[in-house]
């Protein structure tokens, strides 16, 4: 199965869906999106592929959010897309790409939404909450 995450390896979350990832015995491309941001034509796709609006995909958490004040509600589709685009990391991360879908991976089990190949067995996130057990399965 042909997968791709837009990766930053500094973030739990991102460190997570990539290692559910592999344990479905998948090896994904792997974009670290902070090296090799992606051009405006397919930070739209990421967003649109998603179901998300542009503001859905601006992270908040960064502390050129706030300087750049993008939480103005004001603030059009295309300033923000010009803000992610200027400084990647205002990009909410880890998309994710698979023939059956494009989700932003927040929290990483979302990413099981359109990974429908098994789980090859356990796997618990870094902070240890168990997502899938010793059958494969998901744990609710």
């Amino acid at each position: 199965m042909d997968v791709t995450i837009y990766h930053n390896p500094s973030c739990g979350t991102s460190r997570n869906t990539l290692a559910l990832i592999r344990n479905a015995g998948i090896e994904p491309n792997i974009i670290e999106y902070l090296k090799t941001p992606p051009d405006r034509g397919t930070l739209i796709k990421l967003i649109q592929d998603a179901g998300l609006g542009v503001r859905d995909a601006l992270r908040e958490k960064e502390a050129v959010f706030v300087q750049l004040e993008l939480a103005d509600a004001t603030l059009a589709d295309e300033q923000l897309l010009d803000a992610m685009l200027a400084h990647p990391i205002l990009i909410n991360r880890p998309f994710v790409v698979t023939p059956e879908g494009t989700r932003l991976c927040r929290p990483s089990e979302k990413l099981l939404e359109i990974l429908s190949v098994a789980q090859q067995g356990p796997f618990a996130k870094e902070d240890g909450e168990r997502i899938i057990d010793e059958k494969g399965n998901r744990v609710r």
